[in-house]
């Protein structure tokens, strides 16, 4: 383990474990080792949007993972994968998400919850829509050693 490893592990190390370049402006005021790591997995999650893949989406996610992507309640890491892959292939194909953290919360030594706001950017556009404007809650765990994803994330509009 590295000397700047934390409880929750170096950000840049899993960020280059999942092929990720690290964007150390994403993280803003959250800048402590174990709030860098949690946010690791939305950086890890915009990856995945920039690669409109939907295996590496849905592998940030818990085995029983939920997403609550629209009206759509997905509730496995499996569920997750067929719905991203497919949305890749038709209304989110060559869409990208942006966004950055409003806040983060540790609730306990293996559970952190997050609320960013960002959105959508379709392709073609460049920045997000006004009606793709959202904020969302990250629920993110610790599973076996280090391993950090996704239990729980639900997206809700920003209006006005």
């Amino acid at each position: 383990m590295s000397e700047t490893a934390t409880s929750w592990g170096n950000a840049a190390e899993l960020l280059a474990a999942a092929g990720v370049e690290e964007d150390v402006d994403y993280y803003r005021s959250f800048t402590s080792p174990d709030e860098k790591a949690v946010l690791s997995v939305a950086q890890r999650v915009q990856a995945a949007w920039a690669a409109n893949d939907g295996d590496v989406f849905a592998d940030c996610f818990s085995e029983n993972g939920s997403l609550l992507m629209q009206d759509d309640q997905l509730t496995s890491r499996e569920e997750i994968r067929s719905y991203m892959t497919q949305g890749f292939r038709g209304i989110y194909k060559g869409a990208h998400v942006t966004g950055y953290p409003l806040s983060l919360k540790f609730l306990s030594d293996g559970v952190a919850l997050a609320v960013t706001e960002g959105g959508i950017v379709l392709d073609g556009e460049t920045e997000v829509a006004p009606q793709r404007r959202i904020r969302a809650t990250w629920v993110i765990v610790r599973e076996g050693e280090g391993d950090l994803r996704l239990f729980s994330h639900q997206s809700s509009p920003i209006n006005g």
